[in-house]
């Protein structure tokens, strides 16, 4: 459970958030087991060179391959869930891929082909970074206010290469929290479709059935998201019908270029990665209200690098304006730039967003303001000064200087905000939604 500290010495003092101790580091000893490509992201290893590797492995003797197989299980059996299980199926992937005859090979010369085209990857070996945070879709047992919740956590590894992870946890009405542990194995969601030639569509992924999501991940599928999934902003979004989802906004980063696409779903089991369609799609840093406002969809985005924009759409995937101005930087520390720091939150005074600001020396501050109620696209005040910023060991990072979020739970009168520091660990802080209005001007 965490516990509130006092701000450290040096915070900026009219900060209403309470630093709480848990902190999420980066952890190289996470590995999952994954597919290994002879060329990127296809389902078929590239050519000739794959099935020379096939040849040379049918090539051994028996006795060869058996004691080849036992040391790779000596190797890796203990490192990962279900191992043999998942040569066997890289195997069947192989096999349909190159047109293998599976008369040929016994079952242990199976797994051990599985074998060769699989590999381990360090996920979050750099970074865990800028998270968000929801409801959790069972509820079940909850009582006195606390919630359950889901939070996703950008986790950067091997080549930098950004995935979602995932944590599961309870909130308290008081601010504090626990997070479920996790086990010593991490899985890889399993991929339903993909049409490599077709850069524009939907991808289907679903986690292992016997497999938590708090030890589940998502890579990188499709060419355009080849560099990383970066900075996923998730929100519970209620249809007018009472039906809901949960929808993601994140940045598809291809190493040469960047999109913003959809993460979809209902029950964090079965997921749906499309593109934002529409000319809005090109920026980053998108994130979705959490209902219609006047029987429209809003989201709120960066479109021109600086200021904040309200943008609107008849459909959760066709944006196809780039919206009005909302907010230009009026303060010192985010004179480059501001943006947002998730989805915003309905309260009572009105829709809470909480902001990132750019100030001198690129420093990252966390900031908020607040939304009208009926009509979001009026501003009825923002906090002057930071309510959060790197200060003393948190300055120190991958990218110092930097505190960011994609996302704050509201509990009761409560919000917990997790935050990324750094580029490189992941903090907590909570706070109270009449706290932050008394700041505002």
């Amino acid at each position: 459970m965490s516990r509130d500290r006092e701000a450290p010495q040096g915070n900026q003092p009219l900060s209403p958030l309470r630093i709480l101790d848990a902190r999420l580091h980066a952890d190289p000893s996470r590995v999952v087991l994954r597919p290994f490509h002879l060329g990127w992201q296809s389902n078929t290893a590239q050519g000739d060179r794959a099935q020379r590797l096939v040849e040379d492995i049918a090539g051994l003797s028996e006795r060869a391959a058996s004691a080849e197989y036992r040391r790779v299980l000596a190797d890796f059996k203990e490192r990962h869930w279900q191992t043999e299980q998942m040569f066997e199926t890289r195997y069947g992937e192989v096999e349909a891929a190159l047109g293998l005859d599976p008369a040929r090979f016994s079952r242990s010369r199976k797994r051990l082909i599985g074998a060769y085209f699989c590999h381990e990857y360090t996920y979050a070996a750099a970074a865990l970074m800028n998270p968000s945070i929801v409801p959790h879709p069972d509820q079940s047992g909850m009582a006195g206010g606390a919630m359950r919740f889901i939070m996703s956590l950008r986790a950067v590894g091997e080549g930098h290469i950004s995935s979602v992870a995932f944590r599961e946890g309870i909130a308290e009405t008081d601010g504090s929290f626990s997070l479920w542990p996790q086990s010593a194995f991490a899985t890889s969601v399993e991929l339903d479709n993909v049409d490599m030639a077709c850069a524009d569509c939907a991808v289907s992924v679903h986690r292992h059935e016997e497999s938590s999501l708090s030890n589940t991940v998502i890579f990188p599928i499709t060419e355009q998201q080849r560099g990383g999934l970066e900075d996923l902003r998730l929100v519970r979004f209620e249809h007018e019908d009472g039906d809901y989802e949960w929808v993601g906004t994140y940045t598809a980063y291809s190493g040469r270029s960047i999109r913003s696409e959809l993460l979809r779903t209902r029950d964090f089991k079965h997921f749906v990665l499309e593109p934002i369609r529409g000319i809005a799609g090109r920026n980053k840093g998108m994130a979705l209200f959490p209902q219609k406002i006047g029987g429209e969809c809003r989201m709120i985005g960066r479109q021109d690098g600086k200021n904040l924009f309200m943008l609107r759409s008849s459909d959760l995937a066709h944006w196809d304006a780039d919206g009005e101005l909302l907010m230009e930087p009026k303060f010192p520390w985010e004179f480059i730039q501001i943006g947002n720091c998730g989805s915003p939150v309905l309260t009572d005074a009105g829709w809470l967003l909480i902001t990132h600001g750019v100030g001198a020396m690129r420093k990252y501050a966390l900031g908020a303001a607040l939304l009208d109620r009926d009509d979001p696209s009026k501003v009825i005040g923002r906090t002057p000064e930071p309510i959060l910023t790197a200060i003393d060991a948190d300055r120190a990072g991958y990218v110092p200087n930097v505190v960011y979020t994609c996302g704050v739970l509201q509990v009761g009168e409560h919000l917990l905000v997790p935050y990324g520091i750094s580029d490189s660990a992941v903090g907590f802080a909570s706070t109270t939604v009449a706290e932050l209005v008394a700041l505002m001007v």
